[in-house]
This record gives C-alpha cells, structure tokens and sequence, in this order.
C-alpha cells in the first residue's frame, strides 16, 4: 500500500479511476484535483460515504490545488477536454498539451518523486510533455494506452469466440490511436493461436474494431467518452506498481533504442513495479507488424511537432 496518490481530474475517468483506487485500498489516501470549484470535494466526500459499505479504509479527499498532493507516492493524469464526435485525437493535442503542461509544472513543485500515470489523450505525446516539462525519468512517466487497447481486444476475440475473457491472451502495442498495433502473432486462447481458430477475415474487423473503439464509444455516447474501461486500465497500471508485482502490460514508455525506435512515447510491453517502469521487454514481431510499429511511430513524432514549449 502506498501512503498517497493523487488523481488529477475528477470527470468520469478520475472519479472513477479515484473509487477503483480506494475500494483496491492501494493507498492510505486519494487525492482529487481539479480546477471546477467544489466538483472533487463533493465526488470525493459522496465516495468516502461509500466505504462503509464497500468495506474500504482509503480516505478520499477533494480539493482545487495541489497542496493536499504534496509528497503523493504516485500520480494519474486525466486531466484534459474529452474527444467528441467527429474529433480526432490529434484535434486534441494543442489544447490539452497545455493543460498537461500546467499540470505537470504543479506536480514539479509538489510531487517531485512521484511515479506518474498518464491517460489524457492523445496519450503518447501528452506522455511527452508530462516528461519533458517535469524533468523526471522515463521509469516515472508512463502511458496508460496498451492496457486499455488490449482489454478491447480480448473483449471483442471473446466475443468472436465466444470463451471467456479470461482464457484471452492477446496484446496491443504502438500509438494510441488509428495507428495502433494489435499483435496477432501474439494473440491466443489458453495458449492456442487465435489464426487456428479464426479465418483471417474475422481478425482483421476484430482489428479495426479495436483501433476505432473509442471512437465507437463516443459516437453513441454523443456528448462524452469512454470511462470504464480506461480507470479499470488505470487502476491495473497503478496495482501493479503500488504492490510491486512486476506485471508486464502493454504501456507507453519514451523509447532509447527499443524496437529501432527514439525519442517518442510508444506502447510496447513494460514490466511494472515499486520504481515505475522497471524494464521494456522486447518481443519477436513479425515483418508486418514490425513495420506496422514503425508507421505508428512516425504518427507520433507527426503529432508531437504540433506542440510548442
């Protein structure tokens, strides 16, 4: 268990991600920040109510600046405006860049040793300026993106097989966003390649489905985005680190030479613990996929172009 962690935003994905984080017990304290005056107090004190019945002891507290932050053990960035219909992930990238920006000024001051989660979109240039303006180490700035895109994944073959959940082994990697890298090489179920079980037809929806997924979310949604999924990620990066079990998820990581690729936030398989990110494990991919990484890569030095220090 941590001492503290910090949420910033308290929308639908920092409230929630804060209620998955305290019912987990994960840390001895929870802390919402947001800039809406009264919004994090009122959705930490309606969560504090709920201990009681949900039989958890983390205390969760709202406030409006980073002072109740001060020395937080692990940060979650959902900080941002959320992608409406018809916009793109790269229509967020100026504004949020200097939301992101502000926040991690803040999180300098107050939380200089802490591990930081980041989720708001687009994710992997948001992991970027998270680093860059912080000055912290790549094992403390990491992006929840390759969890999410995964879990969607294994959603959408369980669908398709339908089997469990449970029984889906499969990974995401790349940029978060229309360029992202479902490894079906690597995908299985109970150990069985999904290409035997599968036509390749099927694969490829499955595929664009999982890359248009959030998309998809907010096209019914209409007037917000995708929740659920994304704190349930969150919280798995977070547990991970907070009790040390050295998992390896797909994450954003700033690459030095990893898979050919420098200088960008990309999804690859990271293994998780107390110190943030503790290794990027290198995989076989195949020629296609390879190649696939790459163009994601490049998408992603496009988009970090956009933003201005």
């Amino acid at each position: 268990m941590l001492n503290k962690i910090t949420v910033v935003g308290a929308g639908n994905v920092g409230a929630t991600t804060a209620q998955r984080l305290a019912e987990k017990q994960l840390a001895r304290t929870v802390v919402m920040v947001d800039v809406v005056a009264g919004l994090p107090q009122g959705k930490a004190l309606d969560q504090w109510e709920s201990a009681p019945i949900e039989g958890f002891d983390t205390r969760i507290v709202g406030a409006n600046d980073y002072a109740p932050a001060a020395g937080s053990d692990l940060v979650v960035v959902t900080a941002g405006i959320a992608r409406k219909p018809g916009m793109s992930r790269d229509d967020l990238v100026r504004t949020n860049a200097d939301i992101v920006g502000k926040v991690a000024l803040q999180l300098k001051q107050h939380c200089p040793q802490a591990i930081v989660v980041v989720v708001s979109n687009p994710l992997d240039v948001m992991c970027w300026v998270m680093k860059q303006v912080t000055g912290f180490p790549r094992e403390r700035v990491i992006g929840m993106a390759g969890v999410l895109d995964t879990a969607r994944f294994r959603a959408f073959l369980a669908d398709a097989l339908e089997v469990s959940v449970e029984d889906i082994e499969a990974m995401v990697l790349g940029g978060h966003g229309d360029t992202m890298v479902p490894l079906i090489s690597h995908a299985a179920v109970s150990g069985i390649p999904v290409t035997q079980l599968l036509d390749r037809a099927t694969l490829d929806a499955i595929i664009q489905r999982t890359r248009n997924g959030g998309a998809e979310i907010v096209d019914f949604l209409k007037t917000g985005s995708a929740f659920y999924a994304p704190s349930a990620a969150a919280t798995q990066m977070v547990e991970a680190i907070a009790q040390d079990k050295r998992r390896i998820l797909p994450c954003a990581a700033w690459l030095e030479g990893e898979y050919g690729l420098s200088g960008m936030y990309v999804g690859v398989p990271c293994k998780l613990g107390r110190k943030g990110l503790e290794q990027i494990v290198q995989i076989e991919l195949t020629p296609e996929e390879r190649t696939a990484l790459g163009s994601s890569a490049e998408h992603v030095k496009e988009m970090m172009t956009l933003v201005k220090f």
